[in-house]
């Protein structure tokens, strides 16, 4: 490789480098302020991290790892909260993860779908307790009460992988395990203004609740303290299937009221897949939940805070560049490399001059 590449290369990396900082320590609530677009799924993935990591979803808080188990996410110290956050986002759809949660009094294992305003929808595992799951949602971002959550009976979500769905529709919101359905909302059930109605990403990863600089509250919920001397706890996630009930390229908000009829689709329409998504599948409706009423559940995803870090990624993809089935971001087959995307083009790059498909697995 000539100098002269090398050193667009190192630029690249830069732009990317902080890029990556600007989502991480800047937000934007769109009920207060006019921000960018966020790029629309659109369509459905299916992500087996079996075979390795995928460029539609980025890592913050630690660095997970890949292999047979898919991708692991381990906290060995205070301060490790490794995650995947996704590039796009989903408005309406389903989700389907294949997890194993860690073990480890004050360990979180989480999977949460939230959006730039923080309406949120969570599955978590304590990892105190190897025999439940608990279910919970926010809208807005308001905490004031903590009624929202619930706990499900289920068997040992620590020894092997069970898979999960979140199906969110403007109507309601179903949590199943294993095909089994253990909580219904209906939107016309939740608080004023609470259900959540607007473009959400797709995350997932460990945290320890239970660590001593947390909130008493907090760490009282998570079961803690974490004895990190009995780590290092992990989580895996083997495969992730997501379907947008929407469609387009990017969704923006036409005003400040945060309801789902004030999102417009560039390209495409809101619910416009809905059609497609087929019947829900369920074998069971399950009983043994509890509510969570004066607990104090923490919004805010992973990690648990409530702070408005989620702000618009702003990772529209550029015209010639498509995500793939298997959530992979690449160039249409009449695209030349072009440095319009940096962290695509790296990826693209290296892959091209390895030879090796690792890099896109």
């Amino acid at each position: 490789m000539t100098s002269s590449a090398w050193r667009y290369v190192a630029a690249a990396v830069a732009l990317l480098s902080c890029r990556a900082a600007a989502q991480t320590y800047t937000s934007c609530n769109p009920l207060t302020s006019t921000c960018p677009a966020d790029t629309a799924l659109g369509m459905a993935i299916d992500v087996d991290f079996t075979q390795g990591e995928v460029n539609s979803f980025t890592k913050s808080g630690g660095n997970p790892t890949y292999g047979s188990d898919g991708v692991t996410f381990t906290v060995r110290q205070s301060g490790d909260a490794p995650q995947l956050t996704s590039v796009f986002y989903i408005m309406f759809g389903r989700v389907e993860i294949s997890l194993k949660a860690a073990p480890g009094a004050g360990i979180v294992s989480s999977f949460v779908l939230q959006s730039d305003c923080l309406d949120e929808i969570d599955w978590e595992w304590l990892g105190a307790d190897s025999t439940e799951v608990q279910s919970n949602y926010f809208g807005k971002g308001q905490t004031a009460s903590y009624n929202r959550g619930q706990f499900h009976e289920m068997g040992n979500n620590q020894n092997g992988f069970v898979t999960y769905v979140i199906d969110w529709t403007s109507d309601r919101i179903v949590w199943t395990i294993d095909g089994t359905v253990v909580r219904t909302l209906q939107a016309s059930e939740a608080e004023p203004n609470q259900y959540p109605q607007t473009p959400m990403q797709v995350k997932f990863g460990a945290w320890s609740g239970g660590d001593p600089s947390n909130a008493q509250g907090t760490i009282q919920w998570a079961r803690g303290p974490t004895d990190y001397s009995q780590g290092p706890f992990s989580m895996s996630v083997k495969t992730v299937k997501v379907t947008d009930y929407s469609t387009g390229h990017s969704y923006t908000y036409g005003d400040t009221s945060g309801n789902w009829q004030s999102i417009r689709s560039d390209g495409g329409q809101v619910n416009g897949n809905l059609g497609n998504a087929g019947t829900l599948t369920s074998t069971a409706v399950a009983s043994g939940s509890t509510s969570t009423s004066s607990a104090n559940v923490p919004a805010g995803g992973i990690g648990g805070s409530n702070s408005q870090n989620s702000g618009s990624s702003n990772n529209n993809l550029p015209e010639g560049w498509v995500m793939t089935s298997e959530g992979k971001i690449i160039p249409s087959s009449s695209t030349t490399l072009r440095p319009v995307f940096p962290f695509v083009f790296i990826f693209t790059l290296c892959a091209t001059l390895a030879g090796s498909r690792r890099f896109w697995s």
